[in-house]
């Protein structure tokens, strides 16, 4: 089971209007903006505007009209920044869920990274 989810957190005051931020795209059921500390050339956040914690909690309980309007946005979004394969070199879509996988905002997120090599998905540890 997904913790409850925190009216507080920077993504439901940044769809409440309370923080601004860099719109890339929106739709009826999604946001997408600038990460305000990019990790690559091209590095924008998509979020639904609905309350979910994590990839799961999303997955679970949105509707199909939720689930089909944030993937097109994760779409939309990859063509006009110009990173699809129609048109660049690709991108890396990653979320985050929880304390092992460094989630730090509890609304469900997905980064759309591109406009450069990426480099390995993870590390390892001895």
């Amino acid at each position: 089971m997904a913790p409850a989810y925190d009216d507080q957190n920077i993504f439901a005051r940044i769809l409440r209007g309370e923080i601004p931020n860099q719109t890339v795209a929106e739709n009826e059921h999604a946001l997408a903006f600038r990460d305000i500390a990019p990790k690559a050339p091209v590095h924008v956040l998509v979020i639904p505007k609905g309350k979910y914690v994590s990839f799961d909690d999303f997955s679970a309980k949105a509707s199909p009209e939720e689930i089909t309007g944030f993937m097109r946005l994760c779409a939309e979004v990859a063509q006009l920044e110009g990173v699809t394969l129609d048109g660049g070199n690709g991108y890396r879509a990653i979320t985050n869920a929880g304390a092992d996988g460094v989630q730090e905002v509890p609304h469900f997120h997905l980064h759309i990274m591109g406009g450069r090599m990426m480099g390995p998905m993870v590390t390892t540890r001895g």
